[in-house]
């Protein structure tokens, strides 16, 4: 059984940075990890993902340049480094993962994942 434990975020203003952090129980290390976010009234959307060795991430094209997704199998911990936060990327964030997903099309979509975490908050003000 996977379980993902979500941290970091918090209020910060625009044009800062943040660091959140998903700790996995499990096995994930062969896993492709994802992180999605869903802000009030719209549907979850995908942000970033990173293959189980770490040679491989894509990007949602809002976040690209500015997020860093990383893993550390070792800690069995994946990251999301958010710099130049805007006021758009207010949102609960969450990771996900499954054991069938690869990089293809279903890649950005919630409902091929299996396993999430409880999501953490990130707000931005201006």
């Amino acid at each position: 059984q996977v379980q993902l434990v979500e941290s970091g975020g918090g209020l910060v203003q625009a044009g800062d940075s943040v660091g959140l952090s998903c700790a996995a129980s499990g096995r994930t290390s062969r896993y492709i990890m994802a992180w999605f976010r869903q802000a009030p009234g719209k549907e979850r959307e995908f942000v970033a993902a990173i293959s189980w060795a770490g040679g491989r991430t894509v990007y949602a094209d809002s976040v690209k340049a500015r997020f860093t997704i990383s893993r550390d199998n070792a800690k069995n911990t994946v990251y999301l480094q958010m710099n130049g936060l805007k006021t758009e990327d207010t949102a609960v964030y969450y990771c996900a993962t499954d054991s069938l997903i690869s990089f293809g099309s279903r890649l950005t979509r919630p409902n091929e994942y299996d396993y999430w975490g409880q999501g953490t908050q990130v707000t931005v003000s201006s």
